[in-house]
């Protein structure tokens, strides 16, 4: 198909959305009564800082509107996390800020704001630069999906990502069917090729170390610093790291992996240690989605509080621990298992939805993923994955 084809065909309508982040609900107030009444504007809203980023994933707004002056994280820092993500790089950024200094608006625009504005700022003024702003973004979504097959049709790209796939998937563990711990995974590499990877291996007799991360954006870069941060798990080469605490393992890998030296990439990250004579489990997490323990009767999201590694320097992170029963399923994945679109209505599946799948799954070790699998192409309405699918699940005797 040739670009004035594609150009013919009907572009998507694109309402403009605003997503302010700031920690004062008053601001989030006044800025609400600014755009009410504009009926070609939806208004939203969050004030925990540490949800501002997965917020603006989901929402995916035409025109984001940041304090620079929050808790638990630099209004600053968090400008350079936007425009590091492959999903929010280009949604443009109006940084509000309670002073007028050149110096901060300097800073600002090197990192990737679009404009600046002291707050409150003037309604029109506001509601002017919100829709600039918004009218340019929506041209370029506009562009992208006209160019959009185009840009599929390139097949050398697409065999040097079949390469990085194999690769990926040849330093994968074996799938382990016999001891007292079992372990099976799948692994399903998207078109453009995520960042994931993951291991399990014993550190001695009693300890058994699990762990799985994925790396921001697509593409052979990704894979890179997915398989190098996975190597030194596997080898334990991270300096001054006790690979028996979690927590531990993480500020290591933080401290390793800093973005600013791996072209500006970072990664999740799960990381667990069973002890087989306590039959505990204990794990720390960074900005990663909580893994499943079905433990008897019991269902378990394991997940400690932790920025992403590779964001920040000296980071700190957290362990905490749970007592496995005999013949608990444990599964760990990546976003990618669940974070789909919906063909029947458009609708993304939710992450309760996918949690209450889990919980009805059965049969032999692997079997539950397969179902998951089948069940998440049939409500995507296709086979490939936007992202990588990653899981293992794990049964201890």
């Amino acid at each position: 198909m040739t670009y004035a084809a594609i150009n013919e065909q009907l572009l998507t309508e694109h309402k403009i959305s605003v997503l302010l982040i700031d920690d004062q609900p008053m601001v989030g107030e006044a800025v609400r009564r600014m755009l009410e009444g504009e009926e070609d504007i939806d208004f939203h809203f969050v004030s925990d800082p540490t949800q501002a980023i997965p917020t603006a994933e989901s929402l995916q707004p035409t025109v984001i509107l940041q304090d620079l002056v929050m808790p638990e994280i630099d209004g600053m820092t968090m400008v350079k996390f936007m425009r590091v993500n492959s999903k929010l790089k280009d949604i443009p950024l109006i940084v509000l800020s309670t002073k007028e200094e050149a110096t901060t608006k300097a800073e600002a625009f090197a990192l990737g704001a679009n404009d600046y504005l002291v707050k409150l700022p003037d309604r029109i003024e506001l509601l002017a630069r919100i829709r600039y702003h918004s009218k340019g973004y929506i041209n370029l979504l506009q562009r992208n999906e006209a160019y959009k097959q185009l840009l599929e049709s390139r097949d050398e790209m697409r065999k040097e990502l079949a390469v990085a796939a194999d690769y990926v998937t040849s330093l994968l563990p074996d799938p382990m069917f016999e001891g007292e711990i079992k372990a099976d995974w799948r692994f399903i590499p998207s078109a453009s090729l995520g960042g994931d990877s993951f291991g399990y291996h014993w550190l001695d007799d009693d300890h058994f170390a699990m762990y799985l991360l994925d790396v921001c954006d697509h593409g052979v870069g990704s894979a890179l610093l997915s398989v190098s941060a996975m190597n030194v798990l596997r080898s334990q080469t991270l300096p001054d790291t006790d690979f028996l605490k979690p927590d531990n393992v993480l500020v290591s890998l933080n401290n390793s992996f800093q973005m600013d030296q791996q072209n500006n990439l970072y990664f999740t990250m799960w990381y667990g240690v069973y002890c087989k004579s306590e039959r505990t489990l204990t794990y720390s997490s960074g900005g990663h989605p909580p893994a499943l323990l079905f433990n008897g009767s019991e269902t378990h999201q394991l997940r400690t509080p932790g920025m992403i590694v590779g964001g920040m320097p000296d980071m700190t992170y957290t362990s905490d621990s749970v007592t496995i029963a005999p013949g608990a399923r444990f599964f760990l994945y990546s976003d990618g298992v669940y974070e789909l679109q919906k063909v029947s209505d458009g609708k993304m599946w939710e992450f309760d939805e996918y949690t209450r799948f889990m919980a009805g799954t059965d049969g032999p070790l692997g079997t539950p993923i397969d179902q998951l699998i089948k069940h998440t192409r049939a409500l995507q309405g296709e086979e490939m994955y936007e992202d990588d699918f990653s899981m293992v699940e794990f049964v201890f005797e």
